[in-house]
């Protein structure tokens, strides 16, 4: 019975936090077909077998499907939901349908139709963003060590996950990032360090190690600590106003942005290690702990964040995504001429197989993953 209880507790959020970002997403695209005067045939969570569903007035026919990974949002005249291609029988349609359908509007609404899925999962983020500061205050990771770095200084000198950093060198940190900005500092490669563990206060002399870090598209070897911070965010309880707390929403999700394609560029320039690569698994542990350890507040920002990765993968050039349709409607809209439907079948065709490539990969990284977190 305990395992089913554990099990909940990682499926239930899982498929909350999934069903939610991507209901976010395709309403994003669904919204904007509307406006543009398209017609949205089909709008489903999920895929496979529809668990249930309704046509409205519109003749949308909005489902909830078997397979809970994902979701769609076809529009009149496709083939098939990625619009890669259009149906064989859309030059049969009247006159009044060729008008809503999606193969027959001009580049730049087919254009906006597509940034409309990224663009409402960073809306979604701002906003979610926006409400946590303003009614709640702003929120920050403590200085509390989440992990210790094998071989490093903080693990030589006894540092332990758990620990919270109070001083380094007579300096009181508040946030996790004051660390790295006080050991940066640090004169004579020694660090004195002061924390709580527990009801205890320690303190550690700590001789610091040369590792190698990425800035400004460079790698350096500096001295560090060796630590690293927790999921866990704290709420200073300074409320803003709101228009204070929306500028900081627009800042926190840039950082959030910039932060992933550093990382991204690290993995395809050989700088970061491919294990990092996660997938729907890695989604699920994650979610998973945030729920059965946090609370909703960590939850919730969890769930801002990977909006915003959603938004930000979903525009790289790649076929099948939505940024390879933004690279064929540019190309369109600037050549005034429609890209060759057998150069877009087989640009998709590579498309797909690179997707699956990488969901097979990250796949295999969940495993070895979960296989040393729980075995190893």
């Amino acid at each position: 019975m305990e395992w089913l209880i554990n099990a909940a507790y990682y499926i239930i959020p899982f498929i909350v936090l999934l069903g939610i970002l991507v209901f976010v997403h395709e309403f994003g695209h669904f919204l904007i077909a509307r406006l543009c005067g398209v017609q949205v045939t089909d709008f489903s969570i999920g895929f496979g077998k529809e668990l249930w569903g309704f046509t409205d007035r519109h003749r949308t026919k909005w489902k909830i499907c078997a397979v809970p990974l994902g979701g769609y949002c076809q529009f009149l005249g496709d083939a098939d939901a990625a619009s890669a291609n259009s149906d064989d029988a859309v030059e049969e349609l009247s006159a009044d349908d060729k008008k809503k359908a999606f193969p027959f509007q001009k580049p730049w609404k087919k254009l906006a139709i597509v940034l409309g899925g990224p663009g409402f999962n960073y809306l979604f983020a701002i906003v979610v963003f926006t409400m946590m500061f303003a009614l709640l205050g702003k929120f920050s990771f403590p200085p509390v060590v989440g992990e210790v770095v094998a071989g490093g200084a903080a693990d030589k000198a006894g540092i332990v996950a758990a620990d919270r950093i109070l001083e380094v060198n007579g300096r009181e940190v508040e946030n996790f990032s004051d660390i790295t900005t006080e050991i940066s500092l640090t004169v004579g490669g020694t660090a004195a360090v002061k924390l709580q563990r527990g009801d205890q206060i320690l303190d550690f002399e700590v001789p610091l190690e040369m590792m190698e870090v990425e800035a400004n598209g460079q790698t350096t070897a500096r001295p560090m600590l060796g630590v690293k911070s927790v999921n866990t965010m704290e709420l200073d309880h300074q409320k803003m106003s709101w228009p204070a707390a929306f500028a900081e929403a627009c800042n926190e999700t840039w950082r959030i942005t910039e932060g992933t394609l550093r990382g991204v560029g690290q993995m395809i320039t050989g700088k970061r290690g491919s294990e990092d690569l996660g997938g729907i698994l890695r989604i699920a542990e994650m979610s998973g702990d945030i729920s059965k350890k946090n609370g909703w507040l960590d939850f919730l920002a969890f769930m801002a964040l990977l909006s915003i990765n959603l938004g930000l993968i979903n525009l790289f050039p790649i076929p099948v995504l939505d940024g390879g349709h933004v690279v064929i409607y540019t190309v369109e809209m600037i050549s005034r001429r429609e890209v060759n439907a057998k150069v877009k079948e087989n640009l998709f065709k590579v498309g797909f197989a690179l997707i699956l490539a990488l969901m097979v990969f990250a796949t295999w990284n969940d495993f070895v993953h979960l296989f040393h977190r729980f075995f190893a």
